[in-house]
């Protein structure tokens, strides 16, 4: 089904929001895309029904940034996001961040999974149910894959990170951007980010103790963050 109205939230730029130079961080650009991608299942009172009734949630699988401007202390914000492709364990979606004169700032696609809270596995939605929630057009932005491959050389192992209690969210994992925060400590003080794409694999939980590693390619910096030798998300900034 399509519609020509996509799910929005209003923000300000708030102290809390802002790095050193008194502008927008990228983790709370993300916090914005994130609450009101979670937010919008509201607006689909009939797959809000199935997610509730089969215990269900939606987790981010994969997500690409584009910075196109950072707003400043006091700016107002609206972020919108639309659902422009849906399968029944897997979602598609655009989350886009405008200033007050309508203005892109941020751009985003991410791919969601519906998932069994109970279970922890993929569960899909039911096909009478697919057929009610409203399908947006796929906005412009330069497309990649979600998938990312880390280059073919040994990386830098840094020091491990702590998940702590505060890191974790209502679904009782790592939240999706706390990875990104913990990567972004790893990178050159002096690294202006101009995208990021993110490969989320296996959830983190509390207490869990992160290996990170950075590889640095041609302006790219790439940072795996690992448990026991397996590789829990994927980071690459540009």
């Amino acid at each position: 089904m399509m519609n020509t109205i996509m799910y929005s939230l209003n923000f300000q730029v708030t102290t809390s929001a802002c790095n050193r130079e008194g502008r927008l961080k990228l983790y709370s650009a993300l916090q914005m895309m994130q609450d009101c991608s979670e937010l919008w299942l509201d607006s689909e009172p009939v797959a809000l029904d199935f997610f509730n009734s089969h215990h269900m949630t939606q987790l981010l699988a994969s997500r690409q940034v584009e910075v196109v401007r950072v707003p400043f202390f006091k700016e107002h914000l609206t972020v919108t996001t639309s659902v422009y492709g849906i399968k029944p364990m897997f979602g598609f979606r655009n989350t886009f961040i405008y200033d007050a004169r309508g203005r892109v700032c941020f751009k985003s696609w991410a791919m969601g999974a519906f998932v069994n809270l109970d279970t922890g596995k993929l569960h899909a939605i039911d096909a009478n149910v697919l057929d009610t929630i409203f399908l947006d057009k796929k906005l412009e932005m330069n497309y990649r894959d979600r998938r990312i491959i880390l280059p073919n050389t040994p990386g830098t192992a840094m020091p491990p990170i702590r998940v702590l209690r505060a890191d974790i969210d209502y679904n009782k994992h790592l939240n999706n951007a706390n990875y990104v925060r913990m990567a972004m400590e790893l990178l050159p003080a002096d690294f202006e980010i101009n995208g990021l794409r993110v490969e989320y694999k296996v959830p983190v939980k509390e207490g869990m103790l992160l290996t990170p590693k950075v590889y640095n390619c041609d302006g790219h910096i790439f940072v795996s963050l690992s448990t026991h030798g397996v590789i829990n998300a994927v980071i690459e900034f540009n």
